[in-house]
């Protein structure tokens, strides 16, 4: 049976194969040139975006899409090429499966693109099912049934699989996918749908493109006009990988550039090895094709980027004037309000050292109200003003070298009084070790301030524990209390402007919530970093300072 073989082998003149995929058996370079360009330029799209976001699913899925397609191109020219009957089965079952794989990845790669998400197991089971039959009878007759041997086309004789079943799931996978985009687009919002839109135009171009080889070919029996197709492969994975980018933050146009300047030096360099004009021509209408569509997406691109930085540039010289009219009214604000406050301020005062005169116990008691009422609206001023000019890089840092131990034991007695008018006990924890650091001490005195006054304000009963631990070249400040406790809405607004949390005013109606908002910024000055914990409402708080320290 092999010396038949090998004869028949001889008699059609079959030409042995180098390098797998070399051989006079190809009967034309046009066949080469599709090839290797698709491969190489599919292939070359997919790694590039695989690396620019390797925990991407969305790119990963591309990427197996991509790497599946040049497998089953390498395969394709591998059966033009060689001449030996049982790699040639081998190859044409293999790429059976390769091709239903293709599929199969798109049908997953737009329902991950659209949903955002990777989909559920039982829907990837569903998915993949349909081609357990085939991996089951790969190697039967069901299959493949044999090498043709009538001729000289090295053709296999194709079993049930190949021949109805094959065919039928691609269909059937090609209408799961337009049901799935169609059910999706119903239900999408207005900018989820322009997306829809173009991903589909995409896969459902790369899909055509792919079968029309096999049908140009089979219908025409041109199998040099069948190449088109294969020509048209790299630019449809080119316009996915377009979507990617598109609803991500990569560079489309420097992508763009790459893939248009890469593509048209192949095509150029394909033309000089391709002998006949009509083939010249083939290759010279799939480079124009891929210049107007990439171009059009550069121009657009420029155009669109051009609009956007005009825009930009208006909407910059907007902010400017608001922001100066923000800091020119708290300014004006701050200025009247405090001016105010400081004339009642005086008033009282005078009321309380008798120059108005001997007053009545009542009196006395309303006057000191109203006093430390004062000296609170002077505080929330100065906070406020505080705030906004650190914002601005009004305030200038005096940095200096500061023992942050000595800032943080000065506080605790400064705050002892408070604590203890709440009955609140005030504990300290501070380890031996090296609490240098480099950073403006009257700033660093208000950080810690303005923390240990939050947890007195804010816990009822019970005590607030104050930690200073050093270590890995840090200075950590803790300060826990048992108080109010912050959930876990409040803590998204915690450090903003003017973020206090929904119960703060309950407790303490003068929050303004900008004191944690100027601790931040006072923190992050100094190079460090602010944080809280809490595990929920009424179950206490513990905020961090952690600071760089310096010998």
């Amino acid at each position: 049976m092999e010396t038949s073989i090998q004869t028949f082998i001889d008699m059609c003149q079959w030409d042995t194969t180098k390098f797998l995929i070399f051989s006079n058996n190809v009967f034309g370079m046009l066949i080469y040139y599709s090839h290797l360009s698709a491969l190489v330029l599919s292939l070359a799209i997919g790694i590039f975006i695989f690396f620019r976001d390797k925990k991407s699913l969305i790119n990963k899925l591309l990427f197996f899409i991509t790497l599946t397609f040049s497998l089953w191109v390498f395969l394709d020219l591998f059966l033009w090429a060689n001449e030996k009957p049982d790699l040639q089965m081998f190859a044409w079952s293999m790429i059976i499966l390769v091709e239903l794989l293709i599929y199969i990845l798109s049908l997953y790669f737009i329902d991950v693109f659209i949903n955002k998400q990777d989909i559920s197991l039982k829907k990837k089971f569903g998915i993949f099912l349909p081609l357990l039959p085939v991996i089951i009878l790969l190697p039967t007759k069901f299959l493949l049934q044999g090498f043709d041997l009538t001729n000289c086309y090295r053709d296999t004789s194709e079993g049930f699989l190949a021949i109805y079943y094959v065919y039928l799931i691609e269909i059937f996978y090609a209408f799961w996918i337009l049901l799935f985009l169609f059910k999706e687009y119903k239900k999408a919002l207005p900018d989820i749908k322009k997306q829809i839109i173009l991903i589909s135009t995409g896969i459902i171009l790369f899909l055509i493109s792919f079968v029309s080889g096999n049908i140009i070919g089979s219908l025409t029996d041109s199998w040099t006009t069948a190449q088109i197709g294969l020509f048209g492969m790299p630019i449809f994975v080119g316009f996915l990988a377009y979507m990617i980018v598109k609803f991500k933050t990569f560079n489309i146009k420097m992508i763009g550039a790459q893939a248009l300047v890469f593509a048209l030096g192949f095509s150029v360099l394909g033309i000089i090895f391709i002998r006949t004009v009509e083939n010249v021509r083939l290759v010279a209408i799939a480079t124009l094709l891929l210049i107007i569509i990439v171009g059009y997406l550069l121009i657009k691109g420029v155009k669109r980027e051009v609009a956007q930085k005009e825009q930009l540039a208006a909407l910059n010289e907007s902010l400017k004037n608001l922001i100066k009219q923000r800091e020119s009214l708290v300014h004006l604000i701050t200025h009247k309000v405090k001016g105010s406050f400081t004339r009642t301020k005086f008033l009282f005062a005078g009321m309380l050292d008798g120059t108005f005169g001997e007053i009545s116990p009542e009196i006395r008691k309303r006057a000191e109200q109203g006093l430390e009422f004062d000296n609170g609206g002077i505080q929330t001023v100065d906070l406020v003003l505080n705030a906004a000019n650190l914002e601005n890089g009004i305030i200038k840092y005096d940095m200096k070298k500061v023992n942050f131990k000595d800032v943080v034991s000065e506080t605790i007695n400064d705050k002892k009084l408070a604590a203890e008018a709440k009955s609140l006990q005030i504990e300290t924890k501070m380890e031996d070790g090296f609490y240098n650091v480099e950073g403006d001490a009257f700033w660093l005195k208000e950080v810690v301030n303005n923390l240990i006054d939050n947890s007195i304000k804010y816990t009822r009963e019970g005590k607030i524990l104050v930690e200073l631990k050093d270590g890995d070249g840090k200075v950590r400040l803790s300060i826990t209390d048992t108080g109010i406790g912050i959930t876990e809405e409040d803590k998204t607004n915690l450090f903003k402007e003017g973020g206090r949390g929904k119960d703060s005013v309950k407790i303490n109606v003068d929050s303004t919530g900008y004191g944690l908002y100027t601790v931040k910024l006072v923190v992050e000055a100094h190079k460090g970093r602010v944080w809280a914990e809490s595990e929920g409402s009424n179950k206490g708080s513990k905020f961090f300072v952690e600071l760089p320290a310096i010998k």
